[in-house]
């Protein structure tokens, strides 16, 4: 029996957080606030199963950024990434 996989990679949520921020997410380097580890926002898993996204640290597993949309709002959560660094050219 084939098992699917709990997670996906970032770029499978960049279009959510593009259309909020405005910018491909895909190159952003974010720094995990738990291990201090820093990636591409690509290589982030995302779970996207429940009522938003939640992004996590491909090493540590820990919370880097949430995204809820509603009928009237969109909630960003970011608390758990130390950092964002986003390139010029991603703007």
């Amino acid at each position: 029996m084939m098992t699917e996989p709990m997670h996906v990679d970032g770029n499978a949520a960049a279009g959510a957080f593009a259309e909020v921020l405005g910018f491909d997410v895909t190159t952003a380097m974010l720094t995990c606030g738990k291990c201090r580890r820093t990636g591409a926002f690509a290589e982030s898993h995302v779970y996207h199963r429940g009522p938003g996204i939640v992004v996590r640290c491909a090493c540590c597993g820990d919370v880097l950024a949430r995204l809820v949309q509603t009928p009237t709002d969109v909630w960003l959560d970011f608390r758990g990434a130390q950092s964002w660094r986003v390139p010029i050219s991603a703007r």
